[in-house]
């Protein structure tokens, strides 16, 4: 393929929407992200050298990634003797998915050092942003002690404060990890691209990458340049004979659409390993005085106060939730309606981190023993919150999306700074299942109604911003 030089100012903006579709683009994403949320995958994982790229396009832009600091101490690893790596990959959906960017990653770096032992860890949760990572980093990544961390939180978002939270907690467990941003895009916005403008999502996580000298890669850079070239079709159902098909859906990537993501980051470290010194990263004055360095998630049963009416289930050995047994050790379920849970900390959010089926309920959440209108920070935008009268506190953990399925889910709600006890209690009152799931396939609800008609919790990992108390 020749090689293309892009120049943004030579792209016109006539590719950008010249109408507002009914359903705005943002919002179908949103739809879209929700959906993915599912089970987890093994969070280790190894090379398998089937995902290797067979070629890799001759493209060559200066805005499809920024060197910054590079990754001179896992290059300054990658060309010892002997010598074992870790590369974690933190994200979402795009992330955990199988053939895609991540062992496609693996899989090319193994080439680099061919005798080296390179095991990778799978830290992609669909469906959530940079809230929930900050919170999940340690036990997920950061107890394995990687020595590169992907960090992929675009599509999903979240915030610049959780995102540097997470930056933060990998220089403090090892000044010399190295960290490298990804950002992958959805929905209209290659237009973005195209018309030389960057997605604002990306442009935000940018301010953290810049502060810390982080490098990062625009992976839609490239498949956004065919798409204006007419080499590529961004979204459709079926093949096309003579373009490439990004994805079927606008957001997650075909085979075909993962492997321009991952040309991306190839052409990017053949780049950076021209760098292979090693470097301490420092651990500067935050860019933001409340980001996340200081979140966490535990067990449930580890930390928490029960009442009667729970039961702890080991996921390794239950059929239906098998599936979360590399996020939760153990599940605490609450089985009986006003069944309760209890915990203290000190700080300035909380959560949890749980599992949505087509028996879960409703829950109370009350902070310092008050039913106060909940502060939502991020979690399902599908799980509602009611905010009237005597219930402002009831969260639904029942939605459009737990049709005959099971799917991790979160919340995370803010409170003023200071210690605070929160109590969590399985509600007597019902969703209305039907209508929350009017317009798909009733089939299973009416099929075993009373496997619907009950009120559970299925409780994984609480969560905070914070110090437990």
């Amino acid at each position: 393929m020749k090689k293309f030089i892009l120049s943004f100012f030579l792209i016109t903006l006539s590719y950008l929407p010249k109408a507002q579709k009914k359903i705005d683009d943002s919002t179908a994403v949103s739809i879209l992200i929700e959906r993915s949320q599912s089970g987890a995958l093994p969070l280790k994982f190894s090379v398998n050298n089937n995902y290797l790229l067979k070629s890799v396009d001759t493209f060559s832009s200066d805005k499809e990634f920024l060197v910054r600091s590079g990754l001179p101490n896992f290059f300054k690893k990658l060309k010892q003797k002997r010598t074992k790596l870790r590369v974690a990959f933190l994200g979402g959906s795009i992330t955990k998915a199988e053939e895609q960017y991540r062992n496609q990653t693996l899989a090319y770096l193994q080439t680099l050092h061919p005798k080296a032992i390179i095991e990778g860890i799978n830290a992609g949760v669909s469906g959530t942003g940079t809230e929930l990572g900050a919170c999940r980093l340690k036990e997920q990544v950061l107890q394995y002690q990687p020595d590169l961390v992907f960090i992929e939180f675009a599509v999903n978002g979240g915030s610049n404060q959780a995102l540097e939270g997470i930056v933060r907690q990998v220089i403090r467990n090892s000044p010399f990890t190295d960290i490298c941003f990804l950002y992958t895009i959805a929905g209209d916005q290659f237009k973005q691209y195209a018309a030389n403008q960057i997605p604002s999502k990306i442009k935000e996580f940018e301010e953290v990458a810049t502060y810390y000298q982080l490098p990062s890669i625009h992976m839609g850079l490239y498949p956004s340049f065919l798409e204006s070239i007419g080499k590529l079709i961004w979204k459709n159902n079926k093949d096309a004979n003579d373009k490439i098909v990004f994805s079927k859906d606008g957001t997650h990537p075909t085979k075909d659409g993962g492997d321009l993501y991952t040309q991306a980051i190839i052409r990017t470290f053949r780049v950076l390993r021209k760098t292979a010194v090693v470097k301490k990263h420092e651990l500067k004055n935050p860019l933001y005085t409340d980001n996340w360095e200081d979140a966490s998630m535990y067990s449930a049963n580890a930390i928490a106060s029960f009442s009667n009416g729970w039961e702890n289930i080991n996921p390794q050995k239950n059929q239906t939730l098998s599936q979360f047994e590399p996020w939760f050790q153990t599940i605490s379920k609450a089985v009986t309606v006003g069944a309760s849970c209890s915990f203290r900390f000190r700080g300035t959010a909380f959560g949890f981190f749980d599992i949505g089926g087509p028996e879960v309920g409703q829950v109370l959440v009350e902070i310092d023993g008050k039913c106060v209108e909940l502060r939502r920070k991020a979690g399902n935008s599908s799980n509602k919150i009611v905010n009237e009268g005597a219930y402002r506190c009831l969260v639904n953990r029942f939605n459009s999306n737990c049709n005959n399925r099971y799917r991790g889910q979160f919340e995370l709600f803010e409170v003023s700074d200071g210690e605070h006890e929160i109590k969590l209690t399985v509600s007597n009152i019902t969703a209305n299942k039907i209508e929350i799931l009017q317009g798909q396939d009733l089939t299973d609800i009416q099929q075993f109604p009373q496997k619907y008609q009950q009120q559970v919790f299925y409780l994984g990992k609480v969560l905070l911003k914070g110090k437990l108390l």
